[in-house]
C-alpha cells in the first residue's frame, strides 16, 4: 500500500492499518511462544488478516488461547510501531542472522538499489511494507479465528505452512456484531444444512462433483424452470449442446491458449485432443453460423443449461460454492450494434428483477476492464467498455472498476448480491463481445444486404445453479420460502383411524401441484411435527377425530405456528396463492 496516495482520515484505510498492525502482534506473539518460529507473509484480507508461519509443532485450538493471551499483554504494553529503511545487504545480513529463510526469499526478489521497509515494535522486527497504527493499544479488538495449511507461495512443491486467520475492529461492539455474524453463518454453512435437510451430498469418488438427492433435486428443478420459462417469455430459444469438442474448437475461441489449465483435456488419439465443455460460449458460435442469418433474426437469444466442467486444484473445491461439475443459467445474445445498449438495459432488469424476489439487493456492481492478455482490438475494447459503464450509470447503480479482471475475449459486469446476514456474494454476470464472433467468422446480412459481423452479449443471471443454491440455502437457513421449498407440507395422522383420511388429503394436495409428504408411521405427532421442523417444512396438516369428522384440516406454520382447522379446499388455495411467485418481465 502506498502510504503517499492514501487518505489516512479515511475509515478503511485506518481498519486496514488496525488488521495489518494487529497480524504483526500476532507474529511477536508467537515468535514469544515459539522463539524458532520462521514468518512467511501476514497480509490483510476482507474482514481480517493471516500470518503464514513455519512452527515446530502443529497448532491447537488451546494453542490459539494461549497466543490470544500474550498478544493482549503486546496490546496492553502499547509499543510503537517504527519504520526503518535498510539496503538490501543489511536486510538480508539481519533476517539471515535471525533464521528467517522466507524473508529471506522475499528480499532477494527485490531490486538491489529499491529501499527495504521493517517495523519495530518493542523487541519484534519484521520485513514489512506498512502502514501501521501508531500504537499496539489501537489493536485491542481482535480474536483469532482458525488455523489451516498453506504451501509456501501456493505452490504444492513448497513447504506447507500453518496459516492463522484473526479479525480486527476499531470498536468492541463492530467486533460482537462480525463474531455474532461467524456464529450464524456457521449454523447455515450450505455444506452442513445441505446434508441435514437431505440435499445434497459429495463423495471422495467424485470430487467437486455434487450428488443431487430427491429434495435438492427438487429444489435444482424448480430454480431451473423458473428460469426457462422466463427467458422464453423474454424471446429466448433454449439448445442443448455437447460436452466434448475436439481442440479445434477451443483452439478457435481461444480458450486452448487462455484456459486450458483449467479444462479437463485427453487425448481422442494420437493426433487429436478432447476438452470436455467448459464453457457453452463456443458452441453456441457453431449454433449461430449454422444457418443464414438476417439482421431481421436479431437479437438472437439463446439459452443453454446444460452440464459443465471446469479443472479447479482439489483445495480450492468447497461445498456448493467451488465445483468442477456444475450447470449455468447461461445464455449469449447475438446483436447488431445499436441493439446493445437495449438488450444490457433489458438484463439489467432481468437480473434485479430476478433477486428482488429472493430478498436480495444489489449491494454494488464491479466493471471489469481489458485484462493483459485480452484478444483483439483496443478500439473495440474501449467501446465495449463505454457501453457498459453507459448502461449501469443510466440504471443508477453503484459500481466500481475492476481494472484488467475481464474475460480474455471482453469486459464484463460482475454483480454482487447481500444476503440476510449481509455479506456479499458475486452472482450475475454481463459480458460484451466483439472477440469470438470475429475468431469464428460469423455474419448476418443488414437492412443493405451486406454482411456484418454480431456483437455477443454473455450472461448469467443466477450464475452457476450450484453456487446459487448454495448462497440461497445460507440466505434462507435451509427455510426456504413456499415457492421454492422442495416439501411444502406434511400431512400427519394422529392415530391409525386417521390415515385414510390422510392419504385422501396427501393425494388431493399431490393432484393441485402441491409438494406434499404423507408421515403415516407409528410415531406421536408431537414427535413427526418436530421432525418437520427440523427439516424446515413450511406446512403441518393434522388430522386427528375432529378433522376427520368435519373433513377439514389442523394447519401448523414452520414459524406462526398453529392456524386452525380449514376445509382442504381452503388450505390449497392458500398455499397455492403463497407458491404462484415469478419473475417481473422487463418493461421496454
Amino acid at each position: 500500500m502506498d502510504e503517499n496516495q492514501i487518505d489516512r482520515e479515511d475509515p478503511h484505510f485506518q481498519l486496514h492499518c488496525i488488521r495489518h498492525s494487529a497480524a504483526h502482534i500476532m507474529a511477536h506473539a508467537v515468535q514469544n511462544i515459539f522463539p524458532e518460529a520462521k514468518f512467511a507473509i501476514g497480509p490483510v484480507i476482507k474482514d481480517g488478516f493471516y500470518y503464514d508461519m513455519d512452527l515446530p509443532r502443529a497448532l491447537t485450538t488451546e494453542d490459539l488461547e494461549t497466543i490470544e493471551k500474550e498478544m493482549k499483554k503486546i496490546v496492553k504494553s502499547n509499543k510503537r510501531f517504527d519504520r526503518e529503511v535498510w539496503d538490501k545487504d543489511k536486510a538480508l545480513e539481519w533476517f539471515g542472522e535471525h533464521g528467517q529463510d522466507y524473508k529471506l526469499e522475499i528480499i532477494a526478489g527485490i531490486d538491489a538499489d529499491e529501499p527495504i521497509s521493517v517495523y519495530h515494535e518493542g523487541e519484534f522486527t519484521d520485513l514489512c511494507a506498512g502502514p501501521h497504527v501508531g500504537y499496539t493499544k489501537a489493536c485491542k479488538n481482535f480474536k483469532l479465528l482458525k488455523v489451516s495449511g498453506a504451501y509456501w507461495r501456493g505452490d504444492e512443491k513448497n513447504p506447507m505452512l500453518q496459516r492463522v486467520y484473526g479479525t480486527a475492529w476499531k470498536t468492541k461492539e463492530e467486533l460482537e456484531k462480525y463474531l455474532y455474524q461467524l456464529e450464524e453463518a456457521a449454523k447455515r454453512d450450505h455444506r452442513k444444512l445441505g446434508r441435514e435437510l437431505g440435499l445434497v451430498m459429495f463423495h471422495e469418488y467424485a470430487p467437486g462433483s455434487p450428488f443431487w438427492l430427491p429434495k435438492g433435486a427438487t429444489l435444482f428443478k424448480t430454480l431451473s424452470e423458473k428460469m426457462r420459462n422466463y427467458n422464453l417469455r423474454n424471446g429466448y430459444v433454449e439448445v442443448r449442446t455437447p460436452q466434448m469438442f475436439r481442440k479445434e474448437l477451443w483452439q478457435t475461441s481461444g480458450h486452448w491458449d487462455h484456459y486450458r489449465d483449467n479444462m479437463f483435456v485427453f487425448e481422442e488419439d494420437e493426433h487429436n485432443h478432447i476438452g470436455l465443455k467448459a464453457m457453452n460460449c463456443p458452441s453456441h458460435m457453431l449454433i449461430f453460423k449454422s444457418d443464414r442469418r438476417s439482421y431481421r433474426d436479431l437479437p438472437m437469444r439463446i439459452h443453454d443449461q446444460g452440464v459443465l466442467h471446469r479443472n479447479e486444484k482439489s483445495g480450492a473445491l468447497s461445498g456448493l460454492t467451488r465445483v468442477r461439475m456444475f450447470s449455468q443459467d447461461d445464455a449469449h445474445l447475438f446483436v447488431t450494434p445499436d441493439q446493445i445498449e437495449s438488450e444490457l438495459n433489458r438484463l439489467l432488469q432481468m437480473a434485479k428483477s430476478t433477486y428482488e424476489v429472493f430478498d436480495m439487493k444489489f449491494s454494488k456492481v464491479y466493471l471489469s476492464t481489458r485484462p493483459d492478455d485480452f484478444m483483439g482490438e483496443i478500439e473495440a475494447w474501449d467501446q465495449a467498455e463505454a457501453s457498459l459503464e453507459k448502461v449501469i450509470k443510466e440504471a443508477g447503480l453503484n459500481y466500481e472498476i475492476n481494472a484488467g479482471d475481464g474475460a480474455f475475449y471482453g469486459p464484463k459486469i460482475d454483480f454482487i448480491i447481500e444476503d440476510a446476514l449481509g455479506r456479499e456474494w458475486q452472482t450475475a454476470t454481463v459480458q460484451l463481445d466483439f472477440q469470438l464472433p470475429l475468431n469464428f467468422e460469423l455474419k448476418y446480412v443488414d437492412e443493405n444486404n451486406e454482411m456484418k459481423t454480431p456483437i455477443v452479449i454473455h450472461r448469467a443471471i443466477y450464475g452457476s445453479l450450484e453456487r446459487f443454491i448454495g448462497v440461497l440455502i445460507e440466505h434462507y437457513a435451509g427455510a426456504f420460502p413456499v415457492w421454492l421449498a422442495p416439501v411444502q407440507c406434511h400431512v400427519l395422522n394422529l392415530g391409525e383411524a386417521h390415515i385414510e383420511f390422510a392419504e385422501q388429503v396427501h393425494a388431493k394436495l399431490v393432484a393441485a401441484g402441491v409438494k406434499s409428504h404423507l408421515d403415516t408411521r407409528n410415531e406421536s405427532v408431537n414427535y413427526k411435527i418436530r421432525e418437520a421442523q427440523v427439516q424446515q417444512v413450511p406446512y403441518m396438516l393434522v388430522i386427528g377425530d375432529r378433522e376427520l369428522e368435519n373433513q377439514t384440516v389442523a394447519v401448523r406454520h414452520l414459524r406462526d405456528g398453529n392456524q386452525g382447522a380449514v376445509p382442504i379446499e381452503e388450505f390449497i388455495e392458500k398455499i397455492l396463492a403463497e407458491a404462484d411467485v415469478d419473475f417481473t418481465d422487463p418493461v421496454m
